[in-house]
This record gives structure tokens, sequence and C-alpha cells, in this order.
């Protein structure tokens, strides 16, 4: 390298670390008068190159001596001037090419970025959201420099020559910031790029492939099976179990029944008659004779030393030392890396429940009728396992054998058993965040947007067939009404006392509804009071068309209260209907249309552009809030509800006191500034401003934060913003809105939403 170009590199350099906007300006006018003199006559021309190369000679020897001494002892000046036009020519060559078609230094440019390597796919720690901070904020400061002062002029050369300066003035500064950071901290920044590179392969971007044949999920599959329940341990010889006030020896299976109601002595599951009902019938099956013939009565049974060891048990879990933690945290892990992850199709994808439930007591949700019964204790004769043809099959635990071996790519579980309660069939299924899972919700929303497309047409069907002369098209139509306008589910038939008494639409009985001609000010309203899904209470009060209030009366005529609403319709004759209306519609994809459309409305009517971020994240969850409302999401308040509330008002109140303070400070500090007059005074005021700013701000996010609380005290958002809504309208609308995906979804949830965080931009609409 010359030392022309050594001087004109490490001036660039020094220009641009200055980041002196006036030196730019005089470089640039500098540069523009060079080419000015350049269109002159070639005699003022080369004296000009000759006055500069001196110039430059006399400025570089001072500099390089070395270097210049070897280069222009043979006083060649018009070898250095011929050298450097054609430098320039060349350099004039490579831009034109470059500026003309091509496109990845467009996107470089577009994107403030200087380095192609640099222009796509760098991952933060969870890989889906590049954050602000680290890329947009350094490289938006060259770009506002552009529009400042590189607006092009009308010569041609110009534009080129700036975008060259400009392009090495961005080369010399990542230069100068990769050296920085080698020199800091060489290894941890290696680490840092192993491991962000490492991520880069694991992630795989299923939603860019080619999808299956229709019907087929996988063509490879293999697994390590699923881990048991470990084996029962007796009870130590102290804890004893007394019957009528006397101490009575258990067997080991009527032991290990009874401490599955010891440890739950202390809820209000063991209170209720249904739960010791179940309870004490099942534990009899497990008894010897002996045992059956003198345990008789539950009430005399006394679990309380049971129930405090079991107590102890935990409290001494709880006290463990950080290594029996790590112990246990091992042994965990190891687990997980053996037992958690299969492979499927040459990727490994994690597994989501790969461990099988311990045996225990029925629960269920509200009142269930079977709550109390045993859940027995699941065996490898009782699972059947799914893997392809090709793979290495698990082998079950020594002395025993699995029910059977399928080899079926049509269905996605790995592992299947049936419970002996209700008979259902459990499963191992993959991770939320696997291809299939994800594949299957992206469908599920594609399907609700394709209802967006012809739901006019379909409410305006049901309309008309509310006049119908036919008494089941009526009863149809008033039902897909009901679906459409509450997001009511379409209701399973059950056979009687199988399990709660829960409806949905179609199993509505007259019992459970009641018209009001007028009810708080409006006409024609439909009280709605049943159970739902996991027995909880669905209760609404909505005005409905007159049209539908008038079939309503006429489809309660004549009927008992026990006596079905739609007696003419079923959860069948539904879906067939509405598979007729549009391919793969059903009950469910009303509720997610209705839900995924109604959060896109709220989030557009309740941002405030002008918001802070956590004013901005209240009107998201406003907007969830609805949605849940719609859907029914409801929850019992918290246990800790109470108490959290008050802590957080009490830091609210801390807060306040705070801000108080901060303002009387400021105040003093203004005062002091009118007397003093001086600097020092100034800037303490300034600061003090400052202070008041922060406090403020902290004091409004814990406000915000407490309103939010106490909105979604008995409302489950979760629910719906993970089944229910498209996320890829969340996603629009935090990188429209510069929210940080973090801030709507955890590390898990931006695992399985992957795709969507990939795929939308901030104008996606639903």
């Amino acid at each position: 390298m010359s030392g022309d170009q050594l001087h004109n590199d490490s001036q660039i350099e020094a220009d641009f670390r200055a980041n002196d906007s006036h030196k730019h300006k005089d470089k640039h006018k500098d540069r523009e008068h060079r080419h000015k003199e350049h269109k002159k006559d070639k005699e003022k021309d080369r004296e000009k190159s000759k006055h500069s190369n001196s110039e430059h000679k006399d400025s570089s020897e001072k500099k390089h001596k070395e270097k210049e001494k070897t280069k222009h002892k043979d006083g060649s000046s018009e070898k250095h001037k011929d050298k450097h036009k054609d430098r320039d020519k060349e350099k004039r060559k490579e831009e034109k090419s470059k500026s003309s078609g091509d496109v990845k230094i467009k996107k470089e440019k577009e994107n403030g970025f200087s380095s192609p390597p640099r222009i796509k796919d760098e991952p933060d720690d969870d890989g889906y959201y590049a954050s602000p901070k680290e890329d947009s904020k350094p490289l938006k400061r060259p770009r506002e420099e552009d529009d400042d002062e590189y607006k092009p002029k009308k010569i041609k050369t110009e534009d080129i020559k700036k975008s060259k300066k400009r392009k090495q003035e961005e080369e010399e500064d990542n230069k100068a910031k990769k050296t920085k950071s080698k020199d800091k901290k060489v290894p941890e920044g290696d680490n840092k790029k192993k491991k962000q590179k490492k991520e880069e392969e694991q992630k795989w971007k299923w939603w860019e492939e080619e999808r299956y044949p229709e019907g087929i999920k996988w063509k490879f599959l293999e697994h390590k099976g699923p881990v048991f329940a470990p084996p029962y341990e007796p009870l130590p010889e102290n804890v004893k179990f007394y019957y009528d006030g006397k101490v009575m020896k258990l067997s080991p299976k009527a032991e290990e029944v009874a401490t599955f109601f010891a440890k739950m002595l202390d809820h209000e599951y063991t209170t209720k008659d249904i739960f010791r009902k179940n309870f004490f019938k099942d534990w009899r099956k497990e008894m010897t004779s002996e045992e059956k013939s003198t345990i008789t009565n539950l009430n005399k049974c006394d679990f309380s030393q049971m129930s405090q060891y079991f107590k102890a048990q935990s409290e001494a879990r709880k006290q463990m030392s950080k290594e029996e933690k790590q112990k246990i945290k091992e042994e965990n892990e190891r687990l997980l890396k053996e037992y958690g992850f299969c492979i499927m199709d040459n990727h490994k994808e994690r597994i989501a429940n790969f461990k099988i439930e311990p045996p225990g007591l029925f629960r269920g949700r509200g009142n269930h009728p079977k709550m109390g019964m045993l859940k027995r204790r699941i065996m490898p004769e009782d699972i059947i396992i799914n893997c392809s043809k090709d793979s290495k099959v698990p082998p079950p635990p020594p002395g025993h054998k699995w029910k059977e071996v399928r080899h079926d790519n049509k269905v996605t579980w790995l592992v299947s058993w049936t419970e002996n309660i209700q008979g259902s069939i459990k499963y191992i299924m993959l991770n939320p965040s696997s291809r299939i899972k994800g594949e299957k919700d992206w469908q599920k929303y594609e399907t609700a947007r394709r209802l967006k497309k012809c739901v006019d047409k379909i409410r305006n069907q049901y309309r008309e067939d509310w006049k119908s002369k036919e008494m089941k098209v009526r009863q149809r139509a008033v039902a897909l009404y009901f679906i459409d306008k509450l997001a009511l589910r379409a209701g399973n038939e059950k056979e009687e006392g199988e399990t709660a008494d829960t409806v949905g639409c179609c199993s509505l009985r007259v019992e459970h509804i009641n018209l009001h001609p007028e009810l708080d000010g409006q006409e024609y309203m439909v009280e709605f009071d049943f159970l739902g899904k996991d027995s909880i209470r669905y209760y609404n009060k909505v005005p409905v068309e007159k049209r539908v209030f008038k079939n309503l009366q006429l489809f309660m005529e004549n009927k008992q209260p026990e006596d079905d609403l739609f007696d003419r319709l079923n959860t069948s004759i539904l879906n067939k209907h509405l598979q007729d209306l549009m391919e793969g519609l059903t009950a469910k994809v009303f509720r997610t249309y209705n839900a995924s459309i109604t959060l896109q409305q709220q989030l557009k009517e309740l941002t405030t552009p002008d918001d802070n971020i956590p004013a901005k994240i209240l009107s998201y969850n406003r907007a969830n809030r609805a949605v849940a409302i719609l859907c029914n999401h409801q929850r019992a308040p918290p246990k800790t509800f109470e108490k959290s509330m008050m802590n957080l008002q009490t830091k609210i109140d801390a807060k306040k006191d705070q801000l108080a303070d901060a303002r009387r400070e400021l105040k003093s500090a203004k005062a002091d500034a009118k007397v003093r007059r001086d600097e020092k005074s100034k800037k303490t005021v300034e600061s003090k401003k400052k202070a008041v700013q922060r406090i403020e701000e902290q004091l409004m996010k814990l406000e915000v934060q407490a309103t939010d609380r106490e909105e979604n005290k008995q409302i489950a958002l979760g629910t719906s913003k993970l089944n229910y809504l498209d996320p890829r309208i969340s996603v629009a609308w935090c990188k429209k809105w510069g929210i940080p995906v973090e801030k709507i979804y955890n590390k898990t949830q931006r695992e399985k939403f992957a795709w969507a965080i990939d795929m939308a931009d901030e104008d996606y609409e639903f």
C-alpha cells in the first residue's frame, strides 16, 4: 500500500471516529472542488495532481519515512500519479458494477449494514427476536447521515464517490470495532459466536420446507419410550396408621393408596362426600380380606401421622443443600437427555411429556362425579409403542413386555395407553415447538382465515334459515348463531352419569336458558346459565335478534326443564352442515376466527401510539381479556392474590413517597439555581429533573401492573393466547409498535410460535 493511500485511510478513519459533521462537510466541499478542477484542461489537471502528490509526499514522509524513501528516491512523481489514476479508475468501475444490480449490497445499504455476513439471521439468545438495542441503534446513525449529508447531486460521479467514501468509512469503523472487541475479551466473544452458530444449526425452519402428502406425518421415527413412575417406597416403622383409635399395620398395596389420601388431607377435596365415597370404594379393592373386614368406615380412619410425615418430607426438600439440589437437577437432565428427545426425519425433536403420571386419586374439574377414584399405576403391559419399522424399538423394563408395537406414520403420538377412570386414551406427544405441532397450529389459523372470506355468506344463510318451514333447519340456524355470536362450543353427547353434567350449544336444555322480552333496559334478552367444559359455569345475559327470540320461544313450547332445547339437532348433524358450508369448518374454527378477529380489532382500538411500553402491554392484555371473556375462560382468583396485591400497593406507596422527595429536591435545586446562576447549579437542576422523570415512569409501571393484575383476577388469558389467537397478530403488533416479543410470549411460547415470529411482519392482517 502506498503512503498516499495509507494517509487517506488514516484520515478517513480519524474523521469518522471523531463523528464531526463539520469535518464531513469540509471534506465533501473539498471533493466537489477537486471534481470541478478535474473537468478542466489536462495541463491544469496535471499541475494540480503534481501539486497534490507533492503535498501527499510531504505529509506521508513524516509518518512513513522508510516506505516513502524507497518509493520517492528516484523522484518518479509521474509514475506515482499514473498509479493513482489507475487505482481511481478501477475503484470507479467497481462502484458502478456494485451499484447496478447487486441485490445483496442494495439490502446492505437499506439496512445500514456494512458487511454481507451480517445481513440476516443474527439470532439473539432465544433465536427468534433480534434485539433493537444491539442492531438498530449503532447502525441507524450512518443512515441518518446519508439522509442529511449525502443527498444525491446532479452529477452522477459525485454519487459514486460519496457512496464509495461512505462504504470505506463504514468498513473502517467495523474494523475498528472488531479489533476493539478482540482486544477486550477474545475467548468470550468466540464462545458467543460458537453458541450462536450452534443455535442456528439446531433451528429447523420446517415452515420453509415442502409439506408431506395429506395424512403422512413422518417418514422416520425413533425414541426411547416412556419413563415410568418410581416404585412405591413403604412408610418408616415409626409412621403409624390408626383405625378406631388402634394402630393397624396395612399391606403394601393398601398402604400406598392410603398415602394418596393422607397427602391430600388438608385439601377441601377430602371433605367432599363424592370424593370420600369413591376413594373408600376403590381403596377397599386394594385391601386384603382381613383389612376389608376390619376397615368398614372411613370416618374411623386416622391418617394424621402419615400426613405429618409427608409435610415433613416436603419441608426437608425445601431445606435441601445446594449439592443435593444439584444432584436432583443432574438426574433430571440425564433423563431429559436420554428420554426427552426423539429422531424424526433426521431432526432431533423435543418430547413434551415423556414421564408417565404416577398413581394417585382422580380430582377432575368442578364437581366431577368420579373424583376420589384411584388412578392405577401404568405398567409396560398397558403401553403401545409407535415408531418406524427401520428404527430401533425401545426395550421394555426387565421382566416386562409392551402391549403392542406399531409403525403408524399417519398419527403423531409416540406412546399411548388407556387410563382406568374414564377409559380415555392418553398419549406421549411431541413438544409444542416441534414441526408436527407447529404445522397443526399454522393449519388451524389458516382455516380460520379462510372462514373470514365466507363468513358473511354463512351469516346471511343462517339468517334466512331462521324463517325455514323445517324445524330441524331453524334449530340448526339458531344454534349456529349462538356458536358464532357467543363462541359457544358445539357440545359432545355423553352417556348419562359417566362424567360431570357439562353441556355445549347442541346439548343445551330448556332449564339452561331464560327468556326476557325486556331486561336491563334492553329488548329480547336471553339469560344463559349452565356448566361448560371442565365444569366451568357459563353465565351470560345477551340481547338477541327478534327472530331468534321468537324461535327460542317456539323451541321451548310444551317442554319440561330437563328436555333438550334443540331436540332435532346434535353435534354430528351440525358438523356435517358446517363441512358443507366450508371444507374443514367446525364450531372450533368459528371460535378461533372470532377470537382472533376480536384481538385484532381490540388492538387497533386500544393501542395509543404515544404510550410507553408498559401502557401498550396493558392495552394488549385488555384486548386479550376481551377474547378470554368471549370464550368464557374463567379462573378462580389465585390464593395468594390478596397478599400479592398488598405487596404491590406497598411498593406503589413507597414509590409515591420517593417521588414527593424527588420533587421537593428539584424545587429547592431550582431556587438555588436562581440565586447562584452558575453552571454547576444548572446541571444539578437537570439531574434532579431526570430523577423525577425516572421515578414517575417507575410509579406508572407499578400502577399499570396493579390495574392489570386486578382486571385479570378471574380471567385466564393464557388459554386464548395459546390456543385461539393467531400468534402472527401479536407478533405484527409487537413489530409495529417496537415492543419486544419477549414481553408477550415467554421463551417456551416463542419456541412454540417460532414459525409465526419468522413469518409475520408489521403489516400482517388476519
